[in-house]
């Protein structure tokens, strides 16, 4: 992602006036910014003068995470036994908000209902009950019920899997309820009917494509 330092009342102008243009796209890197080089004094800071744990070409880490197909791999890429960006590296921490959750939680034993998670990551709050995860990152408060299987796909905050839901390179918006027995990513004809299907064939299901309403406008 690209990090940006703004006054924020500048913002809030520049913002308006973009939103009022209407030969602009509304994209940030493509009408805001050049708006404001053009006009403004502007400053970039040299990005490799601040990383550590590059690789052996020196090239730091950097992911353009554009698309849906980019933001995938850019999480995939976490689920590997050594991936580039370490999340564990002391000596270059990521400082972010951290909210309070109990730690998540992995329940059931039983043949053919059992809690697991393989090659994933699984964030506090999350409650893997009877279910499995394969290749996945789960983002907080994630719920995952009996049955269900996620494999290779992302699933963002308060997502609720329903029992014997099976998700396959699925990118899962926020707050979504999927309901029981609900297949996604297994008939690329079918899921293009219902969600939005990416060219190299990631599916990204919103609440809204589900028929639930989970973001408000005020």
């Amino acid at each position: 992602m690209g990090v940006y330092v703004f006054n924020a009342d500048f913002l809030y102008e520049q913002l308006i006036r973009d939103h009022d243009d209407p030969k602009s796209s509304h994209d940030f890197g493509k009408d805001l910014i050049p708006h404001c080089v053009d006009r403004y004094r502007v400053f970039a800071h040299n990005f490799v003068k601040s990383c550590v744990g590059m690789d052996e070409t020196g090239i730091p880490y950097w992911r353009d995470a554009g698309t849906i197909d980019a933001y995938w791999e850019a999480n995939m890429e976490l689920t590997k036994v050594t991936p580039e960006l370490n999340l564990y590296d002391d000596d270059w921490p990521i400082w972010t908000h951290q909210e309070q959750l109990p730690p998540a939680k992995f329940v059931f034993d039983d043949d053919g209902r059992r809690g697991m998670a393989v090659d994933s990551l699984v964030s506090g709050g999350d409650i893997i009950s009877g279910a499995v995860v394969r290749h996945s990152l789960l983002f907080s408060r994630v719920h995952v019920h009996s049955y269900a299987e996620i494999v290779d796909s992302v699933i963002l905050p308060d997502v609720d899997i329903g029992r014997r839901a099976r998700l396959r390179r699925v990118v899962m918006d926020k707050h979504c309820r999927v309901p029981e027995g609900l297949s996604i990513g297994y008939d690329i004809e079918a899921d293009r009917k219902r969600f939005h299907v990416s060219e190299n064939g990631i599916t990204l299901v919103t609440p809204e494509m589900l028929g639930q309403q989970a973001h408000h406008i005020r």
